[in-house]
């Protein structure tokens, strides 16, 4: 059926590989290592470029849920006419300098071996891709292929919904604010984000001071509560608040006291909601 799947020339699976080395990257503090996938990201999925057209193709047939048959049908044509509509050309070397500058700037042997979970659907779409775009297609191989990606578009999605934004900065943010959304079961609030923002981007002096602001800040807002509070289940509660804002130390830079930081905040938060009840 024409081109056969190629996982190096895999869009989708390609991105997210990159995702997963950023999101390790970030976690382990590699900064420079993050920085240069980062880089990889800007310069290869650029708006406007063949690959960045087709991961957007790409994408929305992975990740889009419909409710109707009907519709499906319509996606799969409109992106059958669309694939058609690519310079194939350009869109090789585009692919060709994406796996150059991952093969020299990463140098990493495992990258293209690591894990993704949608494996099977990424490779089935991929192939179906090539398909449309080949002039010597098995037309019972594309049939069962467009069955498979009919399927999917029915089904459900668990996948958080994934559209490449070329700030890619933001994707940096998402995959910590994934890591710690887990760890407490809800939305962070404002600050938790800015204090996240700051832990991944800033050198540690402006982390240290961010840190020491949102202390202050937070001994500040629980002192003038514990003040006008006449609740004393709830006084007993801001007095331990309290202490352990007081107890922080906005000098250690790492995940476990990233983490104390934001619960503190999100304490406070539920504290002065209570208030305003």
């Amino acid at each position: 059926m024409g081109k056969q799947h190629n996982k190096k020339r895999n869009v989708g699976l390609i991105y997210e590989q990159l995702l997963n080395c950023l999101s390790k990257a970030v976690v382990d503090r590699d900064l420079t290592k993050a920085n240069t996938v980062k880089e990889i990201i800007k310069n290869n999925f650029k708006p406007g470029s063949q690959l960045y057209k087709e991961f957007r193709l790409f994408n929305a047939l992975v990740k889009t849920h419909v409710p109707s048959e009907s519709l499906a049908t319509r996606i799969i044509s409109e992106a059958k006419f669309a694939s058609r509509n690519f310079d194939a050309n350009k869109l090789e070397v585009e692919k060709s300098n994406l796996i150059k500058d991952i093969n020299y700037k990463l140098n990493n042997p495992g990258f293209y071996s690591q894990r993704v979970d949608e494996y099977r659907e990424y490779a089935t779409i991929q192939t179906l891709l090539n398909g449309w775009r080949s002039e010597d297609s098995d037309i019972t191989v594309i049939t069962e292929y467009e069955t498979k990606v009919h399927q999917s578009l029915l089904t459900e999605k668990n996948m958080p919904e994934e559209i490449l934004d070329p700030e890619v900065d933001k994707l940096t943010v998402r995959l910590m604010l994934e890591k710690f959304n887990k760890k407490y079961g809800s939305v962070l609030n404002e600050e938790q984000v800015d204090i996240i923002k700051s832990y991944v981007f800033d050198d540690n002096e402006d982390v240290v001071a961010a840190l020491r602001e949102v202390k202050e800040d937070s001994l500040r807002e629980l002192t003038v509560y514990k003040n006008k509070c006449s609740n004393n289940t709830l006084l007993e509660k801001i007095d331990v608040v309290i202490k352990n804002v007081e107890n922080l130390n906005e000098s250690s830079i790492d995940d476990k006291n990233i983490s104390k930081f934001l619960l503190v905040s999100k304490l406070r938060d539920e504290m002065l909601e209570k208030e305003n009840e």
